[in-house]
């Protein structure tokens, strides 16, 4: 700590934070244009001015010391900041009320409110540039722009993209897509960093355009005369008038324009944000204070919300008679639902029911749907997606460390020396979170280890690259545990300390020499010592992984060998280590949490624990039954045995997102009653019995878990659209249909239960997950989260983690002679998975409007494809038909498919192979020969895609170029101002 005085008054402040930051906390108002809490000292702008010991210095850059004396009003300071502001208005013309960006945040117009500006000394200047309209999202008009620099500082250091540029050394300087390239067909990927935090109107949403303001909708002609009607008066009256005006039009706004927080709906990273709306109409995606992304978003985030008010909205329940659908009333519906679960129940015994909750469905939602299917219906036949992706790693971490959840938050994996990222393409999967991990690699050394068959965007930044052949992971990591122990690389005092099974656990790596590991893996011996070495170098280390991993009929062993490693090394337990499998929907990690599980109670309680199920019977009054009921794989199984007669699923594409899909869909045709439950007729409800109109997640309330066990509240952005229902409240209806006497009337009603069954989240409730605030599980009574998991002991009954024996057995479905090409498959950044959700936004369908597979260099010559040529896959389960995409992401006989189609889904060629612990699919290994087709068409990724870009890296807006121009000089005359360019 240190003692300052700021105008006089004795302050006690941090060592490690700037003057600025001191000044805003105390209550002090000092101008800042360029300055950003999340982007750190930009130095562009040079309004901060103040004075400290008599000399000027930039507040938002010079770090306390102790015994400061810092003046913010002085006659010089004062006068610094007005020349300094002055410059910028230079730059920008003012015309706040017939602005879209006249909200209350534009900084411009602020600065000029709080600085008193009457008139501007130096005047206006336009720029010889046009507005670039050519992002389907966004535009940015030079003229506007004040050249603050925020946009470059987030684009290059936060998001990491390394698009934006401002070129200083030019007459007339401006920011820059690839140097100069128009943003349609720049690397710019939409993440939309740039556009939350510019300060003006320079970067909009084109959402925002004409919709926010009241005479903002006025043509441009008409505009532009109000605007020059506001020019003319300003010499006379001054811009304290004319602020006024804006003021009072933008009072007038926020009586009209509704800013709600929700949770994204796509991924598992937990971003969220405030929805701006006015009516139905989405003007735009905030986002600021969420505990997980702060300002970023990526552009399913930002801009993919074009499902929510789609014209093909499910609206009424749909009745399936004589083959066809029709409409009917809710109370049709839910009486049919209900009689038809009661009448088979009664035939063929409740095991002959299923249910099957979705990562879309909130907390409450799962958790109530589980509850049905146990308390009313009486079986346990009941799971999620989970299921389909994450199981295996939740698996790996009960063996091996007692909880199914990331050890650790987003911030550890910052903190991290090291992070090792295993088949996860986390920079398109998980985009936020690869932002973190990308800007410690660049700003603050962090090294990076990435293990993939394709050469992604973290794969290309990475310090290692390893392409093990497919399915070989589990041997390269055990070889890599077996170097540590053998070299006495392992950490030793917390092996002694935490955990058991050592000596076991050894013997099982006899197998995993160097040499073994290289014939089998293909990775040279030194690439394995290598691994080793870095591991063993670095303080602290963080694993991340995903589908690559878990999606392998060994999943869960290759789950636990990752722990294994973290275990033998003391990668645990600490700020920046442990294990991080990340989950792939925004709340997989919930519906599991919230007991919907064939084997789970709410917590991961176990169904056949005596003292547990008394818990459930004592709290519902029902008697439980304590086998274990069939998870989605086996329901699938069970049906075309005749076993399990009828389903209930709700929000998921089960026909297409199943693996071997042509098999899982002949298996919905034979039940004898099918209930789908979604926002829109997917592919699945063409088999359903009766179809029920749910609500996307804006319009309900909930929580949602993200992949850091972060639970977090969404509110009600917009209500139900008219026949739509909230999930939670259809449940209950089908519940009372049923014979339940359920009277929850909101969702913290649900939660306040769950909270009083469940010790993992004793502590929950909404008042505690007010606004942004949020809890990370296990929470206490109290309230107490934990953040880091495991600071003083596992989750196990002893305190010591155990290591798991693991043996490698090898991939189904391998390539032989017919089917010659390993098939890979994944996500892409613009959509998630088959595309339900965002082919409704128009933009993300214009940057990548189908499917494809992508053809190595070397494989497209041996076979005369070029980008464009149709081909068809054939594997031993199905067939499609796709074009090709020619690229070095991949490589030889290797091929990538990502899931973005309904048309041509990937899961036709993947087997009913699974992991055998956890029953997850082994959608990542599978082997198809592959057919040129006569036809040649346009290459399935058009030129406006990002990955055609030519990203130019810098280090931030690299202000020190400007401070070199001849005509820049600092305010005030100098005055002694110190340059500095203080980095985070």
């Amino acid at each position: 700590m240190a003692n300052v005085e700021i105008d006089g008054v004795s302050q006690e402040a941090h060592l490690d934070e700037f003057l600025i930051d001191l000044i805003n906390r105390t209550g002090g108002s000092v101008p800042h244009v360029c300055y950003h809490p999340q982007l750190g000292p930009v130095q562009t702008c040079d309004t901060c001015m103040v004075e400290v010991n008599g000399r000027l210095v930039r507040a938002c850059a010079t770090p306390i010391t102790d015994g400061m004396a810092i003046s913010t009003k002085s006659a010089k300071a004062a006068a610094a900041q007005v020349e300094a502001f002055d410059r910028i208005l230079s730059n920008h013309m003012l015309y706040c009320t017939v602005c879209d960006n006249n909200n209350g945040n534009c900084v411009v117009h602020n600065t000029t409110k709080l600085l008193a500006i009457e008139h501007q000394r130096i005047p206006f200047r336009t720029t010889p540039y046009e507005v670039d309209h050519t992002n389907p999202f966004y535009r940015y008009d030079p003229d506007q722009c004040i050249l603050c620099g925020r946009c470059v500082e987030a684009c290059q250091n936060v998001e990491v993209n390394e698009t934006l540029s401002i070129n200083w050394e030019d007459p007339n300087p401006r920011v820059l897509w690839d140097g100069g390239s128009t943003i349609g067909e720049s690397s710019c990927v939409s993440c939309g960093h740039c556009v939350t935090v510019c300060p003006c109107n320079a970067l909009m949403e084109k959402s925002m355009l004409g919709h926010a303001g009241f005479l903002t909708s006025l043509k441009q002609s008409v505009l532009s005369g109000m605007i020059e009607v506001v020019k003319g008066v300003e010499p006379e009256t001054g811009y304290g008038s004319i602020l006024q005006v804006s003021e009072a039009e933008h009072a007038m706004r926020e009586h009209r324009i509704r800013k709600t927080k929700t949770v994204c709906t796509y991924c598992g990273v937990g971003c969220s944000f405030d929805v701006w709306t006015k009516d139905r109409y989405i003007l735009k995606i905030a986002p600021e204070h969420g505990p997980a992304n702060g300002i970023s978003t990526c552009v399913k985030g930002k801009f993919g919300w074009g499902h929510i008010n789609s014209e093909d909205r499910l609206t009424t329940p749909l009745i399936r008679e004589h083959g066809k659908f029709r409409q009917a009333s809710w109370e049709e519906a839910i009486g049919l639902v209900a009689r038809r679960l009661l009448e088979i129940k009664a035939k063929d015994g409740a095991d002959s029911l299923a249910f099957i909750s979705s990562s879309k469905c909130t907390n409450e939602e799962s958790y109530l749907l589980q509850k049905l299917a146990r308390a009313l219906i009486g079986t346990n036949n009941v799971d999620n997606c989970s299921r389909y992706c994450q199981s295996p790693a939740t698996m790996g971490l009960f063996r091996t460390v007692g909880y199914g959840g990331d050890s650790g938050s987003i911030s550890d994996m910052e903190k991290a020396e090291l992070v090792i990222i295993i088949g996860s393409n986390t920079a398109e999967s998980h985009p936020v979170i690869a932002t973190r991990v990308k800007s410690s690699h660049k700003l603050n050394g962090q090294k990076l280890i990435v293990s993939d068959l394709r050469e992604n965007e973290m794969a290309r930044r990475a310090h290692l690259l390893l392409h093990p052949k497919p399915g070989t992971d589990l041997i390269w990591l055990s070889a890599v545990s077996r170097y540590l122990l053998d070299s006495g690389l392992a950490h030793t005092r917390f092996l002694g300390q935490w955990v058991n099974g050592l000596e076991e656990y050894r013997k099982s790596l006899e197998p995993y020499t160097l040499e073994a590991a290289e014939r089998l893996t293909g990775l040279s011996e030194q690439s394995i010592r290598t691994v080793a070495h870095m591991i063993a170098e670095a303080k602290s280390t963080c694993i991340l992984w995903a589908m690559g991993v878990t999606q392998q009929s060994q999943g869960s062993d290759t789950s636990t060998a990752i722990s294994n490693l973290l275990l033998i090394t003391g990668n645990y337990m600490r700020p920046g280590t442990g294990a991080y499998p990340l989950r792939g929907h925004n709340n997989v990690q919930g519906a599991s949490d919230h007991g919907a599980m064939p084997n789970m109670l709410t917590g991961y309680q176990s169904v056949d624990d005596p003292e547990v199920r008394q818990r459930f019977e004592n709290g519902w009054n029902v008697k439980l039954p304590s086998s274990k009921g069939l998870d989605n794989h086996q329901m699938v199984e069970a049906i075309h045995e005749g076993k399990l007669k009828a389903m209930y699923l709700i929000g998921e594409e089960m026909s297409i997102v199943d693996s071997n899909s042509n098999y899982v869909a002949a298996a919905f045709e034979k039940l004898d009653f099918f209930v789908v439950q979604d926002i829109f007729f997917s592919n699945t409800c063409r088999y359903a019995d009766v179809v029920l109109p749910g609500a996307p997640s804006l319009e309900k309330e909930g929580t949602f878990t993200s992949t850091e066990r972060r639970v977090q509240r969404l509110y009600e952005v917009f209500e139900p659209l008219a026949g739509c229902q909230p999930d939670w409240k259809i449940i209950q209806d089908v519940a009372k249909g049923l014979g339940a006497d359920w009277r929850y009337q909101h969702p913290s009603e649900i939660m306040d239960e769950i909270a009083s069954l469940t010790p993992m989240f004793a502590g929950v409730n909404y008042k505690r997950l007010e606004g942004y605030k949020s809890l990370q599980w296990p929470v206490a009574a109290d309230g107490t989260d934990e953040p880091l998991l495991y600071t003083k002991r596992f989750a196990f009954p002893d305190g010591k983690a155990r290591l798991f024996p693991v043996s490698w057995i090898g991939p189904t479905d391998r390539p032989n002679s017919e089917f010659d090409l390993h098939l890979n498959n994944g996500r892409l950044l613009e959509h998630f998975h088959e595309g339900n959700l965002t082919y409704r936004t128009e933009g993300i369908r214009e940057k990548t409007p189908d499917t494809f597979v992508e053809v190595s260099p070397e494989l497209a010559e041996e076979r005369g494809i070029q980008s464009g040529t149709w081909v068809q896959l054939v594997s031993r389960y199905g067939k499609v038909r796709v074009r090709a995409l020619v690229t070095d992401r991949v490589q030889g006989k290797e091929l990538y498919m990502p899931m973005n189609s309904v048309e041509s889904p990937v899961n036709r060629l993947t087997s009913s192979h699974t992991d055998p612990v956890t029953n997850t699919p082994a959608y990542k290994e599978a082997s198809v020969r592959l057919k040129v087709l006569a036809e040649v068409g346009e290459s399935p990724l058009p030129r406006i895609n990002s990955r055609f870009g030519h990203p130019t890296p810098q280090d931030g807006v690299e202000v020190e170029r400007k401070w070199k121009r001849a005509d820049y000089a600092p305010p005030g005359n100098g005055n002694g101002l110190v340059q500095l360019q203080t980095r985070k």
